[in-house]
């Protein structure tokens, strides 16, 4: 499987760019201390805008559970990037609004592993939650994400748990010159990329975009 996601789209103009790359899915960051940030109604605009095919993923940061369910139904989202301390109750109640939520869980992998991940799945399982997908990115703290840091490929390749956890997403780091390395060294189900394809801050360059995609591609192909 290949799923390649450019994350902090902000305006209709870069997502027609982007999807002109075609990569599987784009972001809407709905936290407000982001460079990334995006109001509802321009990501409403961009949803639209989007062709068929193309999955639009909303990231929220410690919103409740009615929230975030308001901004999807405003801007019509059926996939949800948590990265915040949600516990997994509020997954469940996202699931009683709207039973075709696809869930993606973020996780900041720091020095502690994956010991708190592993309870937390088993909380959504004991909750009949069942995520779509784990991203994984770098612990930096203070940052819920796009922090630029990489994750420890080796520890992420040896202790994820691909039996009996959802598919991994790799994020934290990426960018078109490590991407091909990074797959190759972890495997991954899917990428996610927002800082290594910008300009500057919030800003996306469009070459970086491009060349991030057929990086990825290629090195998918190898490993599949």
């Amino acid at each position: 499987m290949m799923w390649i996601k450019i994350c902090g789209i902000r305006d209709v103009e870069t997502a027609t760019e982007v999807a002109q790359l075609s990569p599987d899915a784009v972001g809407l960051n709905f936290y407000p201390k982001t460079p990334r940030a995006v109001a509802s109604e321009t990501a409403a605009e961009i949803v639209t805008s989007l062709p068929h095919g193309l999955e639009p993923v909303g990231l929220f940061v410690n919103r409740t559970a009615e929230s975030i369910h308001e901004i999807c139904r405003r801007c019509t989202l059926r996939t949800i990037q948590l990265h915040g301390d949600e516990p997994p109750d509020e997954l469940a109640k996202l699931r009683g609004f709207c039973e075709d939520y696809r869930i993606i869980r973020a996780y900041r992998l720091g020095p502690e592993g994956f010991s708190a991940l592993a309870e937390y799945l088993d909380r959504c399982r004991e909750l009949g939650v069942e995520l779509s997908a784990c991203l994984i990115d770098a612990h930096v703290k203070g940052k819920y994400g796009g922090s630029g840091r990489t994750v420890a490929w080796d520890v992420l390749r040896k202790q994820y748990d691909r039996e009996r956890w959802p598919p991994m997403i790799l994020a934290g780091g990426l960018h078109p010159d490590n991407v091909a390395e990074a797959i190759r060294a972890v495997s991954p189900w899917g990428v996610d990329v927002a800082s290594g394809v910008e300009s500057t801050p919030g800003q996306k360059e469009i070459s970086l975009v491009e060349r991030f995609i057929a990086a990825a591609r290629t090195a998918f192909e190898s490993v599949d």
